[in-house]
């Protein structure tokens, strides 16, 4: 007959080994979120802008992808663009109209879309159509080992594959900024004639009383490295796929999301440096 004492401390034990592996499972996934996954995407990063001054730049393989990116962005943006004008001319319109300054209005409109609305409309349209598409490619292929058979061939895939697809996300960022600030003016000046009784004039006239050129030049550097950002996360989601079609249904959604909180991380560092390093227009 067994002892209660000998099978109490077996009992104890399971129970204290379950609870140290539920820790280590804890801290080793801690681990990777902080450290590991970092390093891995910056080495990437590194790997990537190595491969980019390699010859022959892959032309064809541009071109095809910048197309694709146009193909579903440009309706996007200019339906998100429109509204986002609107919504931002009658918020600052009424804001202004209290403050007795409705002169003012178009002025204020031109700061608030083309220095911050406009670089993150085109960022999130990017990240969310072309980014999701380009892990969705990328992860395929990796899943029908393509990516290990151009390693066998000698083929590097960063270069034939990732450094043309992030060059078309961030040129096409370029024209989609210039793109959602025109609509966006557009959109904003229709909403302030029609809805707030604005003199078109008045909103016109005001365009350059606090926005400078400088303005438009950071919106244009927000732009390209959003876009930057968004196809260096879809590239590393996507050959980090695993676990058959549903694996790559994760790294889409974890593309989306990962770029997204950096875009915004990205937006307040590059905000703030701007503020500090360029004197604003006064009126």
């Amino acid at each position: 007959m067994s002892s209660p004492g000998i099978g109490a401390d077996q009992r104890e034990g399971r129970k204290g080994g379950g609870a140290s592996a539920t820790l280590r499972k804890i801290s080793d996934g801690a681990a990777n979120v902080a450290i590991k996954e970092p390093g891995r995407f910056f080495a990437l990063c590194l790997d990537t802008g190595r491969a980019a001054f390699r010859w022959p730049f892959q032309w064809r393989e541009f071109i095809e992808q910048a197309w694709f990116i146009v193909s579903v962005t440009v309706v996007p943006t200019m339906l998100v663009a429109i509204p986002f004008g609107g919504i931002l001319s009658l918020q600052v319109g009424g804001l202004i109209r209290q403050l007795g300054a409705q002169s003012y209005t178009g002025a204020t409109a031109v700061v608030a879309i083309v220095r911050e609305a406009s670089p993150l409309v085109t960022s999130l349209l990017v990240a969310g159509a072309a980014g999701s598409a380009m892990c969705a490619d990328i992860g395929s292929r990796k899943i029908r080992e393509e990516i290990d058979a151009m390693e066998v061939l000698g083929i590097n895939p960063l270069h034939r594959l990732v450094v043309p697809r992030t060059l078309a996300c961030a040129f096409v960022a370029l024209f989609l900024n210039g793109l959602v600030s025109v609509v966006g003016l557009i959109g904003g000046y229709v909403f302030n004639v029609m809805l707030q009784d604005g003199t078109p004039g008045a909103y016109l006239a005001s365009f350059n009383a606090i926005a400078q050129l400088p303005d438009l030049l950071q919106a244009e550097l927000k732009a390209f490295v959003f876009g930057i950002t968004a196809g260096l996360v879809a590239a590393y989601k996507g050959l980090n796929a695993k676990g058959g079609p549903k694996g790559v249904g994760d790294a889409v959604n974890q593309t989306v999301v990962i770029t997204f909180m950096l875009l915004f991380l990205e937006n307040f560092i590059l905000s703030t440096l701007y503020f500090q390093f360029v004197p604003q227009k006064g009126m």
